[in-house]
């Protein structure tokens, strides 16, 4: 059952490699890659680097967010909808941080 619990971040760290795909940064794909892997060791570091991972990638949304709001803007196209569609992406990525308050995760990664 853990792996459902875990599904949120698999999506968000898979979300956050594509986003970094798309622009050609391979090393951040790789990088999201391997941090998914990484959620077979059960060790506590791991949990803590996959926070930091997402909520910098959360950050790396509202950024995109805000640089693409600015663009649409400016050519006076339509914004609102790209902006509640990456908004929705970073909340969700944010908020993924906190599946490992689970107390099955905790107790899989031997978090106090």
């Amino acid at each position: 059952m853990n792996i459902l619990k875990l599904l949120p971040v698999i999506l968000s760290l898979l979300l956050i490699g594509a986003h970094f795909f798309r622009s050609g940064n391979i090393i951040i794909v790789l990088f999201a890659v391997i941090t998914m892997l990484l959620l077979l060791i059960r060790k506590p570091w791991v949990v803590r680097l996959c926070q930091i991972i997402l909520v910098t990638g959360g950050i790396e949304w509202i950024r995109t967010m805000v640089v693409f709001v600015k663009m649409r803007q400016s050519v006076g196209a339509p914004w609102e909808r790209l902006a509640l569609i990456l908004g929705g992406v970073a909340v969700f990525t944010i908020c993924s941080a906190f599946v490992f308050r689970f107390r099955s995760l905790r107790e899989r990664y031997h978090i106090t």
